[in-house]
């Protein structure tokens, strides 16, 4: 017999429906955690790498070179281009040993400088 109706006792479709109330607040809340946590390691991670040489692991320098900043290990010597000071590079025509080193990063299909 169905307990609808009855005074002091809720039914059982409106348990249910509190239920999958509770259970989507739930999930929220540990969906915010998640993002929250997540947010705090790649912050963390961020912190830990942030301006080191991916070679040697020591810090790294900004230098001014062409009219950009690339990155310079001093440590090791390593220079390290982000995509937009590479695509910088490619369009000031460099000549010699740069222009050899940028057509290893071409795709196959474009003409070499």
């Amino acid at each position: 017999m169905s307990d609808r109706g009855t005074p002091g006792k809720a039914s059982s479709s409106e348990d249910e429906y509190f239920v999958r109330e509770d259970a989507e607040k739930k999930r929220r809340l540990a969906l915010q955690a998640k993002r929250e946590k997540d947010a705090a390691q790649l912050k963390e991670l961020k912190d830990l790498h942030w301006m080191h040489c991916p070679k040697c692991g020591m810090e790294m320098h900004e230098v001014r070179y062409r009219g950009m900043d690339v990155d310079v290990c001093f440590s090791c010597n390593g220079i390290f281009l982000d995509q937009t000071e590479l695509q910088h590079l490619e369009n000031t025509k460099p000549q010699g040993v740069v222009s050899a080193i940028l057509n290893w990063f071409k795709p196959e299909t474009q003409k070499p400088v």
